[in-house]
């Protein structure tokens, strides 16, 4: 089944530094993938009117992973849409859930260095942070459930169940946090916020069996042209 999707990487500027969630929508239907810091349903609103899409049709959530500053406005969106359909790989679903506190809050990751770089406004969050309900939890190589034409990728090692997300129509690749980029080019994970850096590289590695033409990349934004090439090159490195 052929399914015409429209892509938007939405420029969020959060003051420190800006994140690039993902809307893909059709004439029935949109998606955002990752929700960013508490508090940004208004901001949703506003770009998904700036697109001509709906807030209405807003009917699916997805999470590439459990952190923060991807989940944070996600009871927002299901509290005032009861209705979402909420997807997260099983490993991390009871994170988001509230189940488990968040694994890089826990413990040895959350060094007391760590915490005192976490800006007092910010800790709040951190020590209670949002959860919701995971709904359908999503499959390595499978079609996301009801968007046909979105294919999982399990991409772990920033968290243990990262995934990112390639639309075969447009042959672009939602990274999530399993790459980065500045001024247009491709970087590897952030080495200070993954956990297993090992794994990660070899969830670059898997990318290499996609034609990708496009990366979204949720810390850089968009880049475009010569992705083997500079999947390679992370790789090596």
């Amino acid at each position: 089944m052929t399914v015409n999707w429209n892509l938007r990487a939405l420029e969020i500027n959060l003051g420190g530094f800006t994140i690039f969630p993902t809307l893909i929508w059709n004439e029935k239907t949109a998606i955002l993938v990752d929700t960013g810091m508490p508090g940004l349903l208004p901001v949703f609103k506003n770009e998904m009117s700036k697109l001509d899409v709906p807030f209405e049709r807003l009917s699916a959530i997805i999470l590439t992973h459990q952190d923060l500053d991807h989940i944070g406005s996600l009871p927002e969106l299901t509290t005032v849409n009861p209705n979402l359909s909420v997807f997260a790989h099983e490993v991390e679903k009871p994170y988001i859930e509230g189940e488990l506190p968040l694994i890089k809050m826990n413990g040895e990751n959350m060094t007391a260095e760590k915490w005192a770089a976490i800006p007092d406004a910010l800790k709040p969050f951190y020590e209670n942070p949002p959860s919701a309900k995971v709904t359908n939890t999503l499959e390595d190589g499978a079609e996301v459930e009801g968007f046909p034409g979105i294919e999982v990728i399990a991409t772990p090692g920033h968290t243990p169940g990262h995934v990112s997300l390639y639309v075969k129509q447009t042959k672009t690749l939602i990274a999530g946090d399993a790459l980065t980029c500045s001024d247009g080019n491709l970087l590897g994970p952030a080495p200070q916020h993954t956990l297993n850096m090992d794994e990660a590289l070899a969830s670059v590695a898997k990318l290499l069996n996609y034609d990708i033409e496009t990366v979204i990349c949720y810390h850089g934004g968009i880049v475009s042209g010569k992705i083997l090439q500079q999947l390679t090159e992370i790789i090596g490195k």
